[in-house]
């Protein structure tokens, strides 16, 4: 095995703390340098206000700090720069020339050790497999993730569902109006309290919802479907979890009500195509063949602006973990599944000017089939 390198910021580089489970806010390096006799030592470098933290956490040959590995002409006043210049050190005196490293290493890394005189080689599949079979551990993480996230997504439904609706169609509570903004803060706090965090969630009401990434802005009405999608991060385990589910306040529209069932059917069709072995292109294509069944198109999002009807304007899902948006896909270009894998399905159907429907739930890929992580109910009424 070759020398490689990790190195960055754990708590902006996910690939990085799963290597290390080791949260940090500064950088640090994670190296595999040669240790005699054909066998491989890992040196993890990190600040010294971090050593004994990071002694206690961290699984590697040796733990040390830039110190140990000072260059002749001395560091970098740059602390990023400084880091890079003892990992360079450290390969130097192991004998290294060549290094591999992940699609996630800083070109401040890349640059300072190419000066060194080592070269650097980016492996873009590095680490990404091992990433996608998730452990046991993993997948009770994540399970712990999307019941949360799950009582985010609920709090929020009842909310739409249960205000009051004044003579103009606007949805009131309290008197005021309900905002997404307002609903969004709802669920800031909710998410807060059980130590999540994460950007600004879709709560995305009539023709907002849709531009399917469209997070919502202003008033909420009446009898306009409004996509709420909730994708926290678990601030302990920094797992993932990702749904979504579309509500209702008051009379369901004709229209909404067939898309929202070609969605559900599309979603229970492409989670039934889910086992290892099988592509994501496949899967994509069991949810997509139902779509289109339904007498709904499957085109991009600039055809579907154009205004050609309801139509899917994206893949099926995608892998979760550390981050939201993970390989695979279950799209067009899907590759095969891995047990370990834990995907969204998470078919939509759009209409400009009109909104839109998706219904998103999280999965465990098996050697048979799949393990629905979700128990939230899929209908547009949440007033019960």
């Amino acid at each position: 095995m070759g020398a490689t390198i990790r190195a960055g910021v754990t708590q902006q580089n996910s690939a990085l703390f799963w290597k290390v489970q080791f949260s940090a806010g500064d950088p640090l390096a994670f190296l595999e340098v040669p240790g005699g006799e054909g066998k491989v030592r890992t040196v993890c470098i990190v600040r010294d206000v971090e050593l004994d933290r990071a002694r206690e956490k961290v699984r590697a040959d040796e733990v040390c700090v830039p110190a140990d590995y000072e260059p002749e002409s001395g560091f970098s006043a740059d602390r990023e720069v400084g880091m890079a210049q003892a990992a360079a050190e450290c390969l130097r005196r192991h004998g290294v020339s060549t290094v591999t490293a992940d699609r996630t290493l800083p070109l401040s890394f890349a640059t300072v050790l190419g000066e060194a005189g080592i070269k650097v080689v980016c492996d873009l599949e590095m680490g990404v497999m091992e990433r996608r079979r998730k452990s046991a551990w993993e997948i009770e993480k994540l399970r712990y993730s999307q019941e949360v996230t799950e009582g985010a997504i609920r709090l929020a439904c009842e909310m739409i569902a249960r205000a009051e609706a004044d003579r103009e169609g606007v949805l009131r509570q309290e008197g005021d109006e309900l905002t997404s903004a307002r609903v969004r803060a709802a669920v800031n706090l909710f998410l807060m309290e059980r130590g999540f965090s994460g950007p600004s969630w879709i709560i995305a009401g009539g023709a907002q919802g849709a531009s399917c990434h469209h997070t919502g802005e202003g008033a909420l009405r009446t009898g306009e479907p409004v996509i709420v999608d909730i994708f926290p991060t678990d601030q302990g385990s920094h797992y993932c979890g990702d749904c979504t589910r579309t509500v209702v306040h008051g009379d369901v529209p004709e229209e909404l009500v067939a898309m929202h069932a070609a969605v559900c059917e599309a979603k229970a069709a492409g989670t039934a195509a889910i086992r290892a072995g099988v592509t994501g292109k496949a899967v994509h294509a069991a949810t997509t063949e139902v779509i289109r069944a339904r007498g709904f198109g499957v085109v991009t999002p600039e055809e579907n602006k154009a205004g050609m009807g309801a139509a899917m304007t994206h893949g099926t899902g995608h892998g979760i973990g550390l981050d939201v948006h993970e390989p695979p896909l279950l799209a067009p270009d899907g590759v095969e599944l891995v047990a370990g894998d834990v995907l969204t399905v998470e078919p939509g159907l759009y209409r400009v000017g009109f909104g839109g429907v998706r219904v998103e739930d999280l999965v465990v890929v098996t050697e048979d089939g799949c393990e629905n992580l979700n128990r939230l109910p899929e209908g547009m009424d949440w007033s019960g």
